[in-house]
């Protein structure tokens, strides 16, 4: 069978980088299935994202050593990769639980082809949960006198599970600028998208009380702005006057929960990438929604 292969580039716009790409991949018995590309104009940097199957059995090292002149004549950030390889990922919560169980079950049904190496919490509610669905379960306490020992334990776990992105299932702690920037653009975090008009306690609260017609969610990269990195999905729900201030919470965490699960789904896939304070993230691939279409 071919491998179905795919590959990832960053670089500055200039003239002749499809045409290196595609002769490249044709030149080494390759055959394009999916292609996904876009120049901005503002920041002069071209992305794209490209799914291919190697037709004469060439071996992905092998394609990664031949494309290294390519990436270095236009100054790519690239990466060829396996399509099949799952990501291993760390999921982290505190008291509420709608999104670690959305994404637990997604995970369970395949849904999000992941591998999830744990799951750490400051509280210990979801403990029974976590085990019983046979993952490492993490409880790290924190506190403003040991937050440097809980992020280094934090760390220490990412190193050792080999995790390569972190989801804040609603964990209800501030990360650390220094652990901010060790994991950059491997940090996802979801928030209501009341920021900044209704802040501090009770968001669903304030927004009732304020009449809003709309709620919705944010999912992010986690940046040492709080809660003002590059976001990658967002939604709303619809809500009329006759509902009661429970609703509000019932509906956002609903939206969160989709929301949440929408960007990791596109981050897993490789279709999100950093374009300074924004990101590019193209749309899913043929095949990559066979098994549920996320929200």
């Amino acid at each position: 069978m071919p491998s179905n292969l795919l590959l990832t580039v960053t670089c500055k716009s200039s003239r002749g980088i499809v045409a290196g790409i595609s002769t490249f991949l044709a030149d080494n018995g390759c055959n394009i299935v999916d292609s996904s590309q876009f120049d901005d104009l503002e920041t002069g940097k071209f992305f794209t994202r490209i799914s291919f199957v190697s037709e004469e059995g060439v071996k992905l090292a092998a394609l990664k050593q031949s494309f290294v002149p390519i990436a270095e004549k236009f100054g790519m950030e690239a990466e060829i990769r396996d399509s099949a390889s799952r990501m291993k990922v760390l999921l982290m919560v505190s008291r509420f639980g709608h999104c670690l169980n959305d994404l637990l079950y997604r995970w369970k049904i395949g849904a999000l082809p992941i591998d999830i190496v744990g799951v750490v919490s400051n509280h210990f509610e979801y403990q029974k949960v976590v085990v019983n669905h046979d993952i490492p379960f993490h409880p790290i306490k924190v506190t403003k006198e040991n937050k440097p020992q809980a992020e280094a334990q934090i760390m220490s776990i990412v190193h050792q599970t080999g995790a390569e992105l972190i989801v804040l299932a609603r964990y209800m702690q501030i990360l650390s600028d220094e652990m901010c920037q060790k994991m950059s653009g491997r940090i996802i975090n979801i928030h209501h998208s009341f920021l900044p008009s209704f802040k501090g306690a009770n968001p669903y609260k304030q927004a009732y009380e304020r009449g809003v017609k709309l709620i919705g969610a944010t999912a992010h990269y986690v940046t040492a702005d709080l809660d003002e990195g590059p976001i990658i999905e967002q939604d709303t729900a619809r809500i009329t006057h006759a509902q009661s201030a429970e609703d509000y919470v019932s509906i956002g965490r609903d939206v969160e929960s989709q929301v949440l699960a929408r960007a990791v789904h596109a981050h897993i896939y490789h279709r999100t990438f950093l374009n300074g304070n924004r990101t590019v993230v193209f749309p899913a691939s043929p095949g990559s929604y066979a098994s549920e279409r996320m929200g």
